[in-house]
């Protein structure tokens, strides 16, 4: 079995979205056409149509659960709708701007109400520090949230469509250190906290928290091409030391597939299952990063 903790729902309101932030206005009518159309994706007709792309591939591609994450702030219904049509199979993330003066609410309704479970923060797209007193403020939040996870963005980060429409990315990686999470996570040590990527290009900082703070976990996703920042180093290298260091039951698997007509990036999954099998690893251990242990973060 496997079950993914990172996928994102590209939605009508994230085009919508994107449509906006272009200095150009090349996108002045009906932008969820138009951008698919420049990229060549499906177009996605509405929420509930996406949710039902989003069962099929997992049911084709033999995936019994996934994360779906809302990949613009302020999108928490769109996954909330998914989530509602398919609860057994989806678990709802949302990006959250902690800096947005009604983010303590959105936090709230989204926690509650709409029955999603991921809080995810991006330090460095909205450029503030993890310390900033509203930052503390929303992690206290989702600390008290039971059932809830923080996600958090660390090390390099780079979001394709963005550069692939040529829209501005004014990231800042100073905000970007997996080691800015060790008080809050020692703060709250009951609250998980999901480090994507093995800390996008961070693995050592990551791999310091991690083993200092034992409620973080390591989410696995993408290409993980940050590799290539470390001389030498392979995917398979990065699997050895994690575990190492964090063990098999806090790695959570992940593709960070978003977009149709690519669906889920069964690549990822066979780059990093063969990573696994080349360190003889147990069964029951890479049972558990593919699937165990997501079932425990998020118990049907």
């Amino acid at each position: 079995m496997t079950n993914d903790a990172h996928c994102h729902f590209f939605s009508p309101r994230f085009f919508e979205t994107l449509a906006r932030d272009d200095p150009h206005g090349r996108f002045p009518t009906n932008p969820v056409e138009s951008i698919c159309s420049t990229l060549q994706w499906e177009a996605p007709v509405s929420v509930e149509a996406l949710a039902g792309r989003w069962l099929a591939e997992l049911d084709r591609q033999q995936v019994h659960r996934a994360a779906l994450i809302a990949s613009v702030p302020g999108d928490e219904e769109s996954v909330a709708a998914a989530v509602a049509l398919a609860p057994h199979r989806f678990v709802g993330f949302f990006m959250l701007n902690p800096l947005a003066d009604d983010a303590p609410a959105r936090v709230t309704q989204a926690l509650g109400p709409l029955g999603l479970r991921g809080v995810c923060l991006f330090p460095a797209m909205q450029r503030y520090s993890v310390h900033d007193p509203r930052v503390l403020a929303i992690i206290d939040q989702v600390a008290a949230s039971p059932g809830a996870v923080l996600f958090v963005h660390c090390g390099v980060l780079t979001v394709g469509i963005r550069r692939k429409l040529g829209l501005p990315s004014r990231f800042d990686m100073r905000f970007s250190n997996p080691l800015d999470l060790h008080a809050i996570a020692l703060t709250h040590p009951r609250l998980p906290i999901v480090v994507p990527h093995f800390g996008a290009g961070m693995l050592r900082e990551a791999l310091m928290l991690a083993d200092l703070c034992p409620n973080v976990v390591l989410d696995t996703s993408s290409s993980n091409h940050w590799v290539d920042y470390h001389p030498g180093l392979t995917l398979t290298e990065v699997f050895r030391q994690a575990l190492l260091v964090a063990g098999p039951s806090r790695l959570v698997f992940g593709t960070d597939s978003s977009f149709f007509p690519r669906g889920w990036n069964r690549a990822v999954w066979d780059a990093q299952h063969q990573a696994l099998k080349r360190l003889n690893l147990p069964e029951p251990d890479i049972e558990a990063i593919t699937a165990g242990n997501f079932t425990r973060l998020f118990p049907a």
